[in-house]
């Protein structure tokens, strides 16, 4: 019998049912929850008359709309000025009250982004199925988990039955071999990867990440890479589990102890596609080939390299092609021929569920001590993932580098990712972002964000006020 991919393997350890049609029915170990969502799934839950079937594998977290500017969060609940954002998070607050439910609340040191405190707590582990009402679920691939997005309809089911209905993905493999140069990270890997197959190469595929550079990566780096295989057009991405995964694993406070654990990793060093294993589609790249990459455009696909120079739509015989890079080059206000180099931020963005761990603000904090900001950047956001990413950092005096380059500290949450909050975009400003979209109005109406790794150089050692350059690699 011809081996079984990682997908399969998650896939099949959690069937409860399988219809002739393709439809089936799989168990939910764990459902992360946040403010932006489960609204709707909590109210259809008390109009139906049920309870949650399984209180214990739900956590949530308010992330989306959480001020990150220290004063006002400080305040609490009541103290957010924005009332829909008030309302959001304090709906979440009533709703986990009403339904016992655990809560990391507004100022919990354990509060953050759901994608970096679910790993962060071991309350997503190797072998699980995790979902949440969002698209970057994916993240959580990288423990060797079976995790993606859910709409509000589904957080509803998952709440009642602590089941999903779904049909099962193709299998690819996107390995990665060889070694990466030095400056190149986790984020340049993911960019290329789409820059490669495109936001749509990964629809209907489940894909495992994988070869050389994947296995010498850290957890932060692939949870990375996870988390923007959404962005490539797939539902989930995912790695194998390896002695990275269980150290990373090994202590959190939700994960298993003592004899427990023994067995635990005993069953998870099993979480990785047979040797014979058949993938639907295979997608190679050569580690040293990647260079730090930069998007230009309003679609993660239209990347390059930082050395690289904008497309001529002129150029192109594709005729909708054409057209969408035009489209894209007006609203950024760029031309084509225009080096990656000569674009200059107005604003930087230091966060996200893609680049705001510990190992993200120590290699941002490597590049910028002993600089100052460029007086042509308005403003930089150094926003940490979580308090407990926050209290590590300000125990390493990360944060004092940052304060004294003249960037701004924050507190945690998902900041200038989506606009959601506060933290937004003008009109026509640039922004050199570590998050994972670039969509026209993303992090503000009119805004244009450019992706970059987590390495930028947006500072001046002795030239003050010298022009701010887009990012390249450290």
């Amino acid at each position: 019998m011809t081996g079984q991919t990682l997908y399969d393997k998650l896939w099949q350890n959690h069937l409860v049912e399988q219809r002739e049609d393709g439809s089936a029915l799989i168990y939910i170990d764990r459902h992360l929850i946040h403010e932006v969502t489960s609204p709707q799934a909590f109210e259809g839950l008390r109009l139906a008359g049920r309870q949650p079937w399984r209180r214990d594998a739900n956590l949530a977290v308010p992330d989306h709309n959480v001020p990150t500017e220290r004063q006002e969060r400080s305040g609490g609940v009541a103290a957010i000025a924005d009332p829909v954002s008030r309302l959001q998070v304090q709906t979440l607050d009533e709703n986990c009250q009403d339904f016992d439910i655990v809560e990391f609340e507004i100022n919990d040191t354990r509060q953050g982004i759901v994608h970096v405190v679910g790993p962060e707590q071991g309350a997503t582990l190797p072998g699980m199925t995790v979902v949440c009402g969002d698209s970057h679920t994916s993240t959580h691939g990288a423990l060797g988990a079976l995790a993606h997005g859910i709409g509000t309809s589904e957080v509803e089911h998952v709440l009642a039955t602590q089941c999903l209905i779904q049909q099962k993905m193709k299998n690819m493999l996107v390995r990665v071999d060889g070694a990466l140069q030095t400056g190149v990270t986790a984020k340049d890997v993911v960019l290329a990867i789409i820059g490669e197959i495109g936001t749509a190469g990964g629809t209907g595929f489940a894909i495992e990440f994988g070869g050389d550079v994947l296995r010498n990566m850290s957890m932060e780096g692939r949870m990375t890479v996870c988390n923007m295989s959404i962005e490539a057009g797939a539902r989930m991405g995912m790695v194998a589990v390896d002695d990275t995964t269980l150290d990373y694993v090994r202590g959190r406070p939700y994960a298993p102890t003592g004899e427990l654990l023994d067995r635990a990793e005993a069953a998870w060093r099993q979480l990785h596609s047979d040797a014979d294993a058949v993938f639907d589609r295979v997608v190679v790249l050569q580690g040293e080939d990647i260079k730090p990459q930069v998007t230009w455009g309003t679609s993660p696909e239209m990347v390059l390299p930082v050395d690289g120079e904008l497309p001529d739509p002129g150029a192109m015989e594709n005729a909708a092609r054409r057209e969408a890079t035009q489209r894209a080059l007006d609203y950024m206000g760029l031309e084509a021929g225009m080096a990656i180099t000569d674009i200059r931020p107005d604003r930087v963005f230091i966060g996200s569920c893609t680049n705001s761990r510990i190992e993200d603000l120590r290699a941002a904090a490597a590049v910028v001590k002993g600089k100052r900001v460029a007086s042509s950047v308005k403003q930089v956001l150094i926003v940490p993932g979580s308090g407990e990413v926050k209290t590590q950092a300000e125990a390493e005096g990360l944060d004092q580098v940052f304060l004294d380059a003249g960037m701004e500290w924050r507190e945690p949450g998902c900041s200038m990712c989506l606009a959601m909050n506060a933290d937004k975009l003008g009109a026509g400003e640039h922004c050199a972002s570590t998050s994972n979209r670039n969509f026209e109005g993303r992090q503000g109406f009119g805004g244009r964000t450019h992706l970059v790794l987590s390495l930028i150089h947006i500072s001046e050692p002795t030239r003050p006020n010298a022009p701010s350059r887009m990012p390249s690699s450290a």
